[in-house]
């Protein structure tokens, strides 16, 4: 997505060679606006799938998935990093790593939210390794639902959790891959799609 590469290019700030802070528009601050069209987009690369649900998880997927889901017309659900009083007892979970925070989290979705009946498009704002998504994808797994794709707004090509993705099959789609970062210098270069 052109448009999205332009605005990184413009806003985006690199810290080191594998951390790209795009929170002015995506990920703190948020240019609903701009991610509309970035859900328009996906709804676009997905629209011959029967998407029924779209998972993404806490926090800063949450803002894409939701404006995604207004283009499918479908719930978004999203897999909790931490327990609640209000979250049922009836949970899928898995352990997922974070990149961007050095941790390991264990992530939960209610039974209620995700069944065999549900074709899920997962959304994430950033992947690295992929873990995040592999999380979501055991989820799905747990509930026997469908993949129907992955949408990722920004996807380090560096980093080889797209690649591993792609190798297993899955439809992976996303709307700018960076192949480098110079942080001497903030330049940014996008693989071409």
């Amino acid at each position: 997505m052109q448009a999205l590469e332009y605005k990184i290019q413009q806003e985006g700030i690199v810290k080191d060679a594998h951390v790209l802070k795009v929170d002015s528009f995506l990920n703190h601050q948020m240019d609903v606006l701009f991610i509309d069209q970035m859900g328009a987009e996906f709804k676009r690369l997905f629209q011959d799938r029967p998407i029924n649900k779209i998972l993404t998880i806490e926090a800063s997927g949450i803002g894409i998935a939701a404006i995604t889901g207004l283009h499918f017309q479908c719930p978004v659900v999203f897999a909790k990093k931490s327990a609640s009083r209000n979250l049922d007892a009836d949970i899928y979970t898995t352990n997922v790593h974070s990149f961007t925070h050095d941790r390991d989290y264990q992530v939960m979705v209610s039974k209620r939210y995700l069944s065999p009946d549900d074709h899920v498009l997962i959304i994430d704002d950033f992947m690295a390794n992929g873990c995040a998504v592999e999380g979501l994808i055991e989820l799905v797994e747990k509930a026997g639902a469908t993949i129907e794709g992955i949408g990722i707004v920004v996807e380090k090509g560096f980093q080889d959790g797209g690649k591993r993705l792609r190798e297993r099959g899955y439809h992976v789609e996303s709307l700018a891959i960076i192949e480098a970062m110079d942080p001497a210098s903030g330049k940014i270069t996008f693989r071409k799609q």
